[in-house]
């Protein structure tokens, strides 16, 4: 394919790549399949990657993230971004109402709006083209976060429609949908991995993630409700929210009654009653109601304090809270021996559910609360997604009470406990007795994103354990057919499918088997570092803490988990018996054959872009050469790998500091020997 034909192509996969894009994330009515979709989009990228000089910044390949931003850039606002005044009560309410009647010509209208729960986000857009995108910070100024925000599927990189400024900006909040927060702290969880507290923090956390590609894996969300511009072509707010929704943006919806103009006050405790009892019914979390003026005028007749608008106010719900009877304290194990203290609840409506249980974190936290069975407890659900227990109404302690006493022995196999130094909760260190360690490893190991073994899921495990066919995962490598025919619910194709799966587990790359082993803190990017670092298990197994933190962003904690997880007789045994299986357990002889010590000890910056690599493929030459990849230059730094449209101060940061400036055809020689 010539570039004149390579472009026209281009051109035509770019403009049904957004429309599908925008039909999928932002309207919710796809037309295509998402192999479909998948297989225009790898098409596109073998055509960016065939003729560079015709990739677009805004194409839709950037969804998939790959920039790697060393520091984010502070950046004045154009328009200041200020906070709204808020107000925990109806009254005020109704007082804003009363003094926004009394100042503005005419009768004022009201928009009401959901108060989205996430992290502030102003946007902005040149000739139709997604240009900048940058947080609230102090008001004034904020981080440049633009290759993360392009990774948001529902924020449209180049505008469809037509009638939109040249220059304008708009402003919305971007979130992490709950169930995607929840599917996130279970994958955690499972890598025995510390989960997060709630989707704000989490949505704040993974936009300061300096590589975009970790940011699209987030999946974050958005809506967009406000513009702002020179030369807007409406006359109130509402209108040009509605208008933003035709261009591609996706805005709350009226349909949805998640936005409405009112014109009393009524009709404003209305929309404010309504989301209070139906905020439960959500996707995404929300924490309180925002009440503008509509008209523009009204607006600017209005005007503002020195931190607020004085045409807004926004009203806070209430964190949901309730208050019921602790009937006992259990404990449950999980999958690395952790303790977890569970309150059981007398049963209580909370937030639109039933609950019957909440956590109690750890032991500190229970003495904390001094809280005892029989008590009557405040449950509350505010940004958490598990309730949890936040008080005693000591007025209400049954008489002769006694303090909780925190279990000494694992509730599961009476081994007693132990808690690290430094730690907060307690283990049952009888890893190889203790059956919901023993299942837990399993489940892990089976996982999607470790062996990924066809047939075989959480209760099929439960009944192998039952059965004692097995213990651990290489027990399930001996599994013959005549023993799973005799479990329940098994039959001929699925014991087949089952024993398939195992087959192919054995074609599973070193890096997700090391994962799979689930040695604590080791999840899925730190298993890749560690083996593409040691090549092989053997030199991983006998390597020293100090070898161990050597490796790139490998601290002592993790350290000394790997080296203690080698240290037991029980797991160098499974593993062996995994080779012997046929697991792989080294990198593989093509992967090798690339390795070479070329730039062993070299510490390495990269940054722009590159004209027949990616930033990608670079690190992983580095990496396979022996050289390792750091995200900021320091006087530590050996080179800077430095490419197109790279940013002026880091070129003046690394001659400053002495650091040797190379090109991609320098790299491709040092590489090449």
């Amino acid at each position: 394919m010539n570039q004149n034909a390579a472009e026209t192509r281009i051109a035509t996969l770019t403009q049904a790549l957004r429309e599908h894009n925008h039909r999928y994330y932002v309207l919710s009515a796809p037309t295509i399949s998402d192999f479909e979709f998948d297989q225009l989009l790898k098409e596109l990228e073998q055509l960016e990657s065939d003729f560079p000089a015709l990739a677009d910044s805004n194409s839709p390949t950037k969804r998939v993230g790959g920039d790697i931003t060393d520091q984010f850039e502070t950046v004045a606002h154009r328009y200041p971004m200020m906070s709204l005044s808020n107000s925990y009560s109806q009254e005020e309410i109704v007082e804003f109402e009363e003094r926004v009647r009394k100042l503005v010509t005419g009768d004022p209208e009201y928009v009401c709006e959901l108060k989205y729960d996430g992290v502030a986000i102003g946007i902005r857009y040149e000739q139709g083209r997604l240009s900048r995108a940058v947080t609230r910070g102090d008001g004034q100024k904020g981080e440049d976060i633009t290759a993360n925000v392009k990774t948001i599927r529902t924020v449209p990189l180049q505008l469809q429609g037509k009638g939109w400024p040249a220059d304008f900006e708009i402003r919305g909040e971007i979130f992490m949908p709950i169930p995607v927060f929840e599917a996130l702290n279970k994958s955690r969880e499972a890598a025995g991995e510390a989960t997060y507290q709630n989707p704000r923090n989490t949505a704040s956390g993974s936009l300061k993630q300096k590589d975009s590609a970790l940011v699209a894996q987030r999946k974050l969300d958005t809506y967009l409700y406000a513009l702002f511009g020179d030369d807007l072509p409406f006359g109130d707010h509402y209108a040009s929210v509605v208008q933003a929704g035709d261009w591609g943006f996706k805005i709350p919806q009226p349909g949805q009654k998640m936005i409405r103009k009112c014109h009393s006050i009524d009709e404003i405790m209305e929309f404010i009653n309504y989301w209070d009892k139906e905020r439960a019914n959500l996707p995404f979390e929300i924490d309180g109601i925002v009440i503008k003026v509509n008209q523009y005028s009204q607006q600017e007749q209005l005007g503002y304090t020195a931190k607020s608008p004085r045409w807004a106010i926004a009203y806070k719900f209430k964190a949901e809270r309730v208050s019921t009877i602790l009937r006992e304290v259990t404990y449950q194990v999980g999958r690395t021996g952790a303790i977890t203290p569970v309150a059981n609840l007398e049963p209580v409506s909370l937030g639109g559910t039933t609950v019957k249980r909440a956590s109690l974190h750890n032991a500190d936290q229970i003495a904390k609360l001094d809280i005892r069975e029989g008590d009557t407890v405040f449950v509350e659900k505010g940004g958490e997604i598990i309730p949890k227990i936040i008080g005693v109404d000591l007025s209400k302690r049954p008489p002769g009470t006694k303090p909780l006493e925190y279990i000494t022995v694992c509730p599961e196999c009476g081994t007693p406990l132990i808690r690290k130094e430094g730690e907060a909760q307690h283990y049952c260190p009888n890893e190889s007795g203790c059956p919901p360690q023993i299942k837990g490893r399993m489940e892990h190991f089976i996982g999607r994103k470790a062996m990924d073994i066809d047939g075989l899921g959480e209760e099929t495990i439960e009944q192998l354990f039952e059965a004692g066919l097995a213990n651990n995962s290489a027990d399930l490598y001996n599994l013959s057919y005549n023993q799973l025919m005799r479990l329940e619910r098994m039959a001929d194709k699925s014991v087949n499918n089952l024993l398939k799966g195992l087959e192919a587990s054995k074609q599973i790359p070193f890096e997700r088997v090391l994962f799979a082993l689930g040695i604590r803190y080791v999840g899925e990017t730190v298993a890749k570092k560690l083996a593409r670092y040691f090549q092989t298990l053997d030199r991983l197994k006998v390597a020293t803490v100090e070898e161990l933190v050597a490796v790139d962003e490998i601290g002592g904690r993790i350290a000394e988990s790997v080296v203690d997880f080698f240290s037991k007789e029980h797991h160098l045994e499974v593993v062996g018996r995994l080779r012997e299986a046929g697991l792989q357990f080294e990198i593989s002889e093509e992967q090798q054959a690339l390795s070479t010590d070329r730039l062993e000890g070299a510490t390495f910056v990269i940054s722009g872009v590159f004209e027949r690599h990616t930033r990608d493929e670079l690190k992983q030459l580095i990496e396979q050469n022996g050289g390792k990849n750091v995200g900021s230059l320091s006087g530590k730094t050996a080179y800077l790998l430095a490419g197109d449209k790279m940013g002026p101060a880091k070129l003046a940061k690394a001659e400053k500091l002495g650091i040797k400036i190379i090109g991609e055809a320098d790299f491709e020689a040092m590489i090449e020997g």
